[in-house]
């Protein structure tokens, strides 16, 4: 099928770097319009800069509801619709348990499952409305198969699992396809707290991503017939062993 989202309109959250830059670059080539959702106005004027007329910046900061309560009201009034959300603002935190800092489990909690829900929530009555709507949410493989160096992260994302499981569930009534991409791991900051060696072992062995290639894989779930919704698109470097 041809990869071509001319006309779609299409909002990003952590839309201004990693993973999310990548998406909104893959959404811009296929001819969609893009709203790029990140707290970080610097980041995000150089990220519109680099894609040009399609992409546009939008300051959010998904960690506090009155920021994200704004965030729906800024692209209707700018692009009249939206066709396709994309939940993928996450963090990370790894390591042993013991040696843990709960205070930085609970930052990475909200964002990566509160921050979530509330997002899509926001969106949500206008799909529904429009009996038409694609929404994508990054997981990771660590939400299908327990990791056991990331023990919060990877509860963090078996909650995201369930989520959009029941969500899709929920929402076809409305003509809305929900999935999750689950990666592996992908070269972004979010491993920037690796230990050195396994960062290093990663690399040399070939089991880290890029995220072009998580981005090739959101483009082929949204542009499946609208009969067809992929749930789960896990993608791996061949040489991760799960």
């Amino acid at each position: 099928m041809k990869q071509d989202l001319t006309g779609k309109v299409a909002a990003i959250t952590g839309g201004a770097s990693g993973i999310g830059l990548a998406c909104a670059k893959a959404l811009v080539d296929a001819k969609a319009r893009v709203f790029l959702v990140d707290r970080s106005e610097e980041r995000l004027a150089a990220a519109a800069a680099e894609l040009g007329e399609l992409a546009t910046p939008l300051v959010v900061d998904v960690l506090d509801p009155q920021s994200v309560d704004r965030m729906m009201p800024a692209i209707l009034q700018s692009a009249g619709r939206l066709d396709i959300f994309h939940a993928n603002a996450g963090a990370y935190v790894g390591g042993e348990v013991i040696e843990g800092d709960p205070n930085a489990w609970d930052r990475m909690l909200n964002l990566n499952i509160n921050a979530v829900f509330r997002t899509i929530h926001a969106v949500l009555p206008h799909m529904a409305e429009r009996k038409s709507g694609d929404i994508i949410v990054t997981s990771s493989i660590a939400g299908l198969v327990p990791v056991v160096w990331e023990p919060i992260y990877t509860s963090s994302k078996f909650a995201i699992q369930a989520f959009v499981h029941t969500l899709r569930r929920q929402v076809i009534k409305h003509g809305i396809r929900v999935g999750a991409v689950a990666p592996g791991p992908v070269v972004t900051a979010l491993i920037a707290d690796w230990p050195q060696a396994k960062l290093d072992d990663a690399k040399a062995n070939g089991s880290l991503m890029e995220a072009e290639e998580v981005a090739d894989a959101v483009i082929f779930m949204l542009t499946r017939p609208p009969g067809v919704t992929i749930r789960d698109m896990v993608i791996l470097p061949t040489s991760v062993d799960l």
